[in-house]
């Protein structure tokens, strides 16, 4: 059974820093974030390839920095100089399947940048 679960998230002031955390299990694909506002469709933040090979989109590159620790079935993303429009729900995303098919989502965590 793939279980994901995403926290860390809160309020935060532009150019301040947070901290999320994944602990997931069970998946044997990809892992990764994404995140969405009301209103708009979730959009891709970054992804860790079953290869260690780590992406992320354009709008958080050189700001956003994923790590994994497979000791503890976690995935952390480092977000600093956040910005107002980083404010979103970020969920937690987990691929598994015989060819990845499927993916297992977090309930989300709210980050809101706000002086």
């Amino acid at each position: 059974q793939v279980r994901v679960m995403e926290f860390g998230g809160g309020l935060v002031q532009p150019g301040g820093s947070l901290r999320l955390t994944c602990e997931a299990s069970g998946y044997d694909c990809g892992l990764g974030w994404y995140r969405q506002v009301p209103g708009k469709e979730r959009e891709f933040v970054s992804w860790i390839q079953t290869s260690g090979r780590i992406d992320y989109a354009d709008s958080v590159k050189g700001r956003f920095t994923v790590s994994q620790d497979k000791s503890k079935n976690t995935m952390y993303l480092e977000m600093n100089r956040l910005k107002i429009e980083d404010t979103a729900v970020y969920y937690c995303a987990a691929d598994w399947g015989r060819e990845c098919e499927q993916t297992a989502w977090g309930r989300g965590t709210q980050v809101t940048v706000s002086s």
